[in-house]
């Protein structure tokens, strides 16, 4: 029997009675290899008996060391019986990409029929020993929102438009409302409850409120709406949990970084949301199978083991999630942007998919994974979640446009939504009896899906008009709502939102209760390891500005050429400052790259702040870090080629105070680059916005206008001018020096 559970006598486990499992026990391709002879027979009872002495052996090992070894198998070629089968005990923490790409090859050779094979054993492993796998239920009740939107040309998105919103929501904020604003009900009165186990579709035409019922569930909805009514996760409220770590709310946009492999974008994503409770399952798994003396699968076991492991760089779950989606082909290809050639739309839409349920998230709202999809990819990645929701309980709501019959069939439950209400929830197999009894009907040659989308319609309604005998009516979203609520599948429906959720029975590791679920020392590494990528694959802009620091130092060289210098009187001195001030400058001009680097940065940035992957610091402290070993060289070589050549003060003190001023004016310049690109998001407002910020730091630093004809209302600004500081500093440290004390 599949799993057989032996007794915990090592000697008894090597035994023919004991070790006489079947095939599938060891492994479900060895049944291919292992038949027909007596060879195959004889080496099938050696494997099992040298798989039965390795697990004999992990289970003497202390607790630590047993939940981090596993048996894996491979297959070697053998002079007498050909292929053999090897068992070998592997730390599933120090496992290389050719360990795990086998152990994947050999497990998920058809993904749709291979998952749900796997995902029975793992099933079964879980029932044995009497596990019930957390789940959470989400339910939301009169669900109202509804936003304020501004009537006419005062809704285009024009600069004075802008201003005026800006200066009206200050007044806003004391009560004074002056534009005329309209209210527009997104959602209205919706109720309903998804229910694990069960995939759920959700289905309307487009602006009849889909995305902004699944942001709602998800706990993302924009603070600017109004929202009325409540949603609750196993009864707790959104406010009680982090919703945002608790479920994964899977967009329609796809932004990614476009210099990352599509295998690093997901390992990066695994390393952020952690391993949540998978290795407390496998803790009190173990625990249960020893006490009972029941031997695992061996795949199985690997496979739970490797996806348990936290601070791992390349997980075994990311290799699964890839070949669940397809992304096996492409794993090693650049996602690309619009500079960069890399994946293809389809593609890069299937990467948004497992950047999120790479994660331990099994709650799961996804809007329009289906967009760039042929209706064969959808259906494959749709048959695998949907094989993970019913083996491994988790809670999915998923909306698509247009779903092919054969995936509609897919689906458990429907959830049909048209112009902000509910007109239909509940089991799929009800929803055509559901407008059979308001009088519509599905033709046979019809996609339900298509035809549930168009029964609502006013333009295409009349087609589906059953009884020709009677004259047809146009009948209304709100008709068809409260016709659903005294159809059976509404009242029993209504009847159980009335009841609520017993706490008792959802267990509380379903739910997120902390912002981040991984030490935020492992997120910082995380983080570092991304940032120290990114410099790599952008190596030639930081080559290139090497290179650009050293041809302008050349130039600077033949200028400001000490033997054309003179240290006799202040004209002499005006022409050293010249070319402090020009050096400055230059250095300070070096990092402008930096603005258009983050801009193109933030729009990932703030997608994994929001879907809290890590905190903005884990961000930001590599961002700054790793650039100080690229700006001490930059500063080297700009000192080394114009320090000496150009004549300044040749003491050694004076010459490392300069040293350091050039790296402190490359590092103030890259935090102003980096922080105009914060604030202006868009290169055409950094291009605009950041070069008056520019001028005006330039015209205030004390050299262009000296500070006592600045206005004496702008001398706040002088102060706050970093250049103010450099220039200063920079000047003291040559003047000051022995050679100029004694001149006129």
């Amino acid at each position: 029997m599949d799993g057989m559970e032996r007794g915990r006598n090592p000697s008894r486990r090597t035994g023919h009675s004991s070790i006489g499992r079947s095939l599938s026990r060891s492994s479900w391709i060895m049944e291919e290899v292992f038949s027909g002879s007596k060879h195959s027979r004889r080496s099938s009872r050696v494997d099992e008996d040298e798989e039965a002495l390795k697990w004999a052996a992990i289970e003497k090992l202390p607790t630590y060391d047993r939940l981090r070894t596993s048996i894996m198998q491979s297959f070697v070629d053998h002079e007498i019986v050909g292929n053999k089968v090897e068992h070998r005990a592997v730390d599933v923490t120090k496992l290389d990409m050719n360990d795990r790409q086998k152990f994947i090859d050999m497990l998920f050779k058809v993904a749709e029929e291979d998952n749900e094979r796997f995902l029975k054993k793992f099933r079964n492993r879980i029932d044995k020993v009497g596990i019930r796998l957390p789940t959470v239920e989400v339910r939301f009740d009169h669900l109202t929102i509804e936003a304020d939107c501004y009537i006419g040309s005062r809704a285009l998105p024009s600069l004075p438009n802008a201003a005026r919103n800006i200066f009206e929501s200050i007044l806003g904020m004391v009560g004074i409302k002056l534009a005329k604003t309209t209210n527009l009900t997104i959602l209205k009165d919706a109720s309903g409850v998804i229910k694990p186990s069960r995939m759920t579709l959700l289905l309307g035409p487009p602006s009849s409120g889909k995305t902004t019922l699944l942001l709602t569930l998800a706990g993302k909805l924009d603070p600017s709406l109004r929202v009325k009514g409540e949603v609750t996760y196993n009864g707790y409220r959104l406010n009680e949990f982090v919703p945002k770590k608790t479920s994964a709310y899977i967009s329609q946009n796809d932004v990614h970084v476009g210099e990352m492999t599509v295998k690093e974008t997901l390992d990066f994503s695994a390393r952020c949301q952690g391993i949540g409770t998978r290795y407390d399952l496998l803790s009190e798994l173990a625990r249960r199978e020893r006490d009972a003396g029941i031997f695992p699968e061996a795949d199985v076991d690997l496979f739970m083991k490797a996806t348990a492991m936290e601070g791992v760089e390349s997980s075994l779950f990311t290799d699964y999630t890839l070949k669940l989606l397809g992304l096996d082909i492409c794993k090693d290809i650049i996602v690309g942007d619009e500079m960069q050639r890399g994946i293809s739309g389809g593609q890069k839409k299937r990467v948004t998919t497992g950047e999120m349920i790479v994660g331990p998230t099994k709650t799961l709202f996804m809007d329009e994974i289906s967009t760039g999809l042929d209706s064969s990819t959808t259906y494959q990645i749709v048959k695998c979640l949907q094989q993970i929701v019913h083996l491994t309980e988790a809670t999915i709501l998923m909306s698509l446009l247009q779903p092919a019959p054969e995936t509609f069939d897919l689906f458990d439950d429907i959830i049909l939504l048209s112009e902000g209400q509910i007109v239909y929830q509940g089991p799929r197999q009800h929803v055509v009896e559901f407008f059979e009894s308001c009088g519509f009907r599905c033709p046979e040659r019809k996609g339900t899906a298509d035809f549930l989308q168009e029964v609502t319609s006013k333009k295409d309604q009349e087609q589906y008009w059953a009884d020709r005998s009677k004259p047809y009516r146009y009948i209304t979203v709100t008709e068809f709502a409260n016709k659903f609520k005294r159809f059976h599948v509404g009242m029993r429906l209504e009847n159980e939102l009335s009841v609520p959720f017993d706490k008792s029975r959802g267990h509380r590791a379903a739910l997120a209760f902390k912002k981040y679920s991984v030490s935020k020392m492992e997120l910082l590494k995380a983080c570092w390891d991304k940032e120290w990528l990114l410099i790599k694959r952008n190596s030639f802009i930081y080559v290139f500005k090497t290179v650009q620091i050293i041809i302008v130092a050349i130039i600077s060289s033949t200028v400001f050429l000490r033997t054309e210098l003179h240290t006799r009187n202040e004209q002499d001195a005006a022409i050293y400052v010249g070319a402090l001030i020009f050096g400055m400058i230059i250095n300070m001009f070096n990092g402008f790259s930096e603005l258009s680097l983050m801009i193109s940065r933030l729009p990932v940035f703030y997608k994994q702040r929001d879907l809290l992957f890590h905190p903005v610091w884990t961000f930001t402290l590599p961002t700054f870090l790793l650039r100080v070993p690229i700006s001490i060289l930059e500063s080297t070589v700009w000192m080394i080629v114009t320090y000496y050549t150009m004549g300044f003060a040749p003491e050694a003190s004076r010459f490392f105070k300069t040293f350091l001023l050039v790296f402190l004016v490359q590092q103030m310049a890259a935090g102003i680059f980096r922080l105009i690109a914060g604030i202006c998001r868009t290169m055409i407002i950094a291009n605009t916005g950041g070069a008056l910020t520019l001028l005006l730091v330039f015209l205030l630093g004390g050299f262009i206008i000296p500070k006592g004809e600045i206005p004496k209302w702008w001398e706040w600004a002088y102060w706050i001018s970093p250049l103010t500081y450099g220039y200063n500093a920079f000047t003291v440290n040559e003047l000051f020096a022995p050679r100029w004390m004694n001149k006129k």
